[in-house]
């Protein structure tokens, strides 16, 4: 028997007139039936799209790059994991045995791909307004403290820093790969020219690129 999808219908603020939408929404891809690929797919670009103008019209002397890295942090696979566990999402995830089985329902790519999905469903079920509306709703304590000028990267500040103390820059490898295919682990060294490397580890290459990035950019600003 199902689990009733009352109390998350409740939490979205939405009341699907095609509730299979819904229910599309909430199966992955290692669940038999339809799934939510196609659904991630149109609410992203809908929530790209929301966020962009919302960007545009709250700052409008904010430069091109600013209002695309704001986006950039507004949008990434953390922040929907984060509305996706605000909203409980895991709890009504479709998932296939073996994404059951290795804990897919925790997992961050599931959890963002599944609001996407969900605002997809919204699109199609009610239209652009309905979407924006939930958007807004959703992002909105982020969207109160974002701020033009604060969304650089560990790696993008490493580089600068280094290029303002006319420093060679980083290099960064990927020197062990560990796990199957859909949950891999990426160990990598940031190398700099007169220093010990820097190694993280991490979900993903960028992540583990961008962690060893902030722990060379800590020691160097330590040691100065």
């Amino acid at each position: 028997m199902q689990k009733s999808l009352n109390p998350l219908i409740a939490r979205l603020g939405y009341q699907f007139q095609q509730p299979d939408l819904l229910e599309q929404a909430l199966t992955h891809r290692s669940c038999k039936g339809q799934h939510n690929e196609r659904l991630e797919y149109l609410g992203d670009a809908v929530l790209s799209l929301v966020i962009a103008e919302t960007l545009y019209t709250h700052f409008p002397k904010a430069r091109e790059g600013d209002l695309t890295r704001m986006r950039a942090a507004l949008v990434k696979g953390v922040t929907l994991a984060e509305i996706a566990q605000e909203l409980r999402l895991s709890e009504y995830l479709r998932l296939g045995p073996g994404e059951l089985k290795s804990g897919g329902f925790r997992r961050e790519s599931i959890l963002a791909d599944a609001v996407e999905a969900i605002l997809g469903a919204i699109y199609l079920d009610s239209g652009m307004d309905a979407c924006k509306e939930r958007i807004l709703f959703w992002f909105g304590s982020r969207l109160e403290v974002i701020t033009p000028g604060e969304q650089k990267d560990s790696k993008t500040l490493l580089q600068e820093y280094l290029q303002g103390l006319r420093l060679a820059l980083p290099v960064y490898d990927v020197i062990a790969t560990l796990g199957e295919a859909h949950q891999q682990t990426f160990t990598v060294r940031c190398t700099i020219a007169g220093m010990a490397p820097f190694t993280a580890t991490g979900s993903s290459r960028r992540k583990a690129e961008q962690d060893a990035a902030h722990m060379a950019l800590e020691k160097i600003k330590h040691d100065r």
